[in-house]
């Protein structure tokens, strides 16, 4: 029995999940771009994808940050940080559901976010603007990139998300969960990390698993 769970634990550990853009199994990137290059030693993306998390609509999914207005750059590189964490992390196995949408088998749902990662997000991002509280789904398509849905009214973060925990976990339809475990606890996913200092996350992927 303790072989079966071994097995089904190291199932969890360094996959990638099946999803639009993601390699079938991780590996060494050596040209990983920007924000991304945090994972180059062993990554999910390829180096074109990391190229496109940091283009404005780009080709990845033609999502268009700007849909209520320009987006200040300190509140979009939470979001290019995001793009990468999900696109190039081999980490987060233990968190990968079914999900039943023609462009992806598998999605991400409750990975527990470290609390400051959470929290400097929606300070940098509560003047950002927009539209609607779960960016997942409800936008208008019609131009080949979301738009507003009809009526809906742009406004600040802070007055669609009130709080850190509204934000992580209510943008993607439950992706991310708030925590209040610290960076370095072993306990949290973490976007930001030092690559010099190792993957912090290979270890919270093991403890969950």
């Amino acid at each position: 029995a303790t072989t079966a769970v071994a097995v089904a634990q190291d199932s969890l550990l360094n996959v990638c999940m099946d999803a639009k853009h993601h390699k079938t199994e991780p590996g060494p990137e050596g040209q990983l771009y920007g924000q991304c290059v945090l994972w180059k030693d062993n990554a999910c993306c390829t180096a074109n994808t990391s190229v496109e998390a940091h283009q404005d609509q780009s080709y990845l999914y033609k999502f268009n940050w700007d849909h209520c207005g320009a987006m200040p750059e300190k509140c979009k590189r939470h979001f290019i940080q995001d793009t990468c964490l999900y696109e190039c992390s081999p980490n987060l196995g233990p968190w990968i559901d079914q999900a039943d949408t023609s462009w992806r088998k598998e999605r991400i749902r409750d990975v527990p976010l470290c609390q400051e990662d959470c929290e400097q997000w929606w300070e940098d991002c509560q003047d950002a603007v927009t539209c609607k509280v779960n960016w997942h789904k409800g936008w208008n398509w019609t131009t080949g990139t979301n738009q507003c849905p009809k009526g809906a009214m742009c406004q600040k973060f802070k007055f669609v998300f009130p709080t850190a925990a509204a934000l992580c976990e209510q943008i993607w339809s439950g992706s991310y969960r708030y925590t209040s475990h610290q960076r370095g606890s072993g306990r949290c996913i973490q976007m930001w990390f030092d690559p010099v200092q190792g993957n912090p996350n290979v270890a919270v992927a093991r403890y969950y698993a």
